[in-house]
């Protein structure tokens, strides 16, 4: 098992900065290529951005592409989402995943672990 917990969500407002944080326990966090996905109201939950088990890869939905940032360490059992250049669309519940399978990293496949999501709110 590995447990996810997301933190550093809150109210901003457009153009500002947030980052997240998912700190993994449980298992080898090491092991997983992680994920951010977000639900907007009314909305299904979609892909936001991946990286791999060894941070060599990410990818990026292309809404957030060049604003967003993810990153890991695996020291610290955590992986980061940093969002620069906040819009209002960017407003959701904001999860992290684990996945052992490497199709998490074209914003595909299956996941094995979700944490329980953090709000972002971003006002204009």
């Amino acid at each position: 098992q590995v447990q996810l917990v997301e933190s550093g969500g809150g109210l901003v407002q457009a153009g500002a900065s947030l980052r997240l944080s998912c700190a993994a326990s449980g298992r080898t966090f090491s092991a997983y290529n992680m994920g951010w996905f977000r639900q907007a109201p009314g909305k299904g939950r979609e892909f936001v951005a991946a990286i791999s088990w060894n941070g060599r890869s990410t990818y990026y939905a292309d809404s957030v592409k060049g604003r967003f940032t993810i990153s890991r360490d695996n020291a610290k059992n955590t992986v980061y989402l940093q969002m620069n250049s906040l819009k209002p669309e960017d407003t959701a519940v904001y999860y992290c995943a684990a996945a052992s399978s490497p199709r998490i990293l074209s914003g595909t496949g299956s996941i094995d672990y979700w944490g329980q999501g953090t709000q972002v709110t971003v006002s204009s």
